[in-house]
């Protein structure tokens, strides 16, 4: 049976296979689902498709507002807390959290669960990724510290952070940030301005990820081979501290200026990522309530 696809279909299927050349993301081939209508602004009551099991999709971007996360115990935890500070008495606090698609890939699954007398989020990568996100605006001298925790079972054979073809991870926690946009490489907008395209966002300047590495001692700071706007700090390195609890409070400033070697723009959306699409394989991994605290 001969498969006819509309433009926007097409054009989708290019953008992602010139993304492929520049190492961003695979170019998948066959039948394609249509893309989301990028004219269509999301709303409060958006739903993302199923997660998990899913076949992949060329659809990247936004894909609605995970009903097992929004307006959970964990998400009136988590987030911006200087939001929920400054909110009039018995005014709802943002709790929704939505779904960023990979273009070409399976979503991870993100669903509320207690677990070990906890409120979490349990992640459940099968050959997938996918952000579960928040956004907002905190300027920059308004930064302070991020708080969370995370609990991770296993690692995954053969990933590395950072790296082109496995660049996989059974945790992550992701900050993305404003900047000069002016100090962009040639290369690095064209990739933003075939982001926007493709997902109808381009790339943040900057983004600054806390991850679990197989091999990378804690404290490097990992640049990825496809852009240099994503660098991660490593945390946690190798199985030394599986099935453990495990918390953190860090700068955020400090880490960014760790990172990128200059103070931070405003900081626009943090979001949790558990991927295993490279190595093709399967991971599942538990995350605490994530907090951005305000500077005193």
């Amino acid at each position: 049976m001969k498969h006819r696809f509309s433009q926007p279909v097409r054009r989708a299927a290019a953008l992602a296979c010139l993304l492929g050349l520049l190492g961003l993301t695979g170019c998948a081939l066959g039948p394609l689902a249509p893309p989301a209508d990028a004219s269509a602004a999301p709303s409060a009551n958006s739903e993302p498709a199923a997660q998990g099991d899913e076949p992949p999709s060329m659809a990247g971007g936004f894909a609605g507002y995970s009903p097992s996360v929004s307006g959970t115990a964990w998400a009136a935890q988590s987030g911006r807390i200087a939001a929920r500070a400054a909110a009039p008495a018995g005014a709802p606090a943002n709790l929704n959290w939505e779904i960023f698609r990979s273009p070409g890939k399976a979503l991870t699954q993100y669903d509320y669960a207690r677990e070990d007398g906890r409120d979490t989020v349990r992640a459940v990568s099968k050959a997938s990724a996918g952000l579960l996100r928040q956004r907002f605006r905190v300027e920059p001298q308004q930064l302070g510290r991020v708080r969370f925790s995370w609990r991770v079972p296993q690692t995954i054979a053969g990933a590395r952070v950072g790296a082109s073809d496995n660049d996989d991870a059974p945790v992550r926690v992701v900050m993305a940030f404003e900047g000069d946009r002016s100090k962009l490489s040639t290369k690095t907008a064209l990739i933003s301005e075939l982001s926007r395209l493709l997902v109808n966002e381009e790339l943040p300047y900057a983004t600054l990820a806390y991850v679990w590495s197989n091999v990378d001692a804690p404290g490097t700071v990992v640049h990825n081979a496809r852009t240099d706007r994503i660098r991660s700090i490593v945390l946690e390195s190798g199985e030394q501290r599986l099935n453990q609890w495990l918390e953190y409070e860090r700068d955020i400033r400090a880490d960014y200026i760790k990172a990128f070697g200059e103070p931070p723009g405003a900081l626009i959306s943090i979001a949790l990522l558990t991927d295993s699409d490279s190595m093709q394989g399967a991971v599942r991994a538990w995350y605490g309530p994530v907090q951005v605290v305000p500077a005193p």
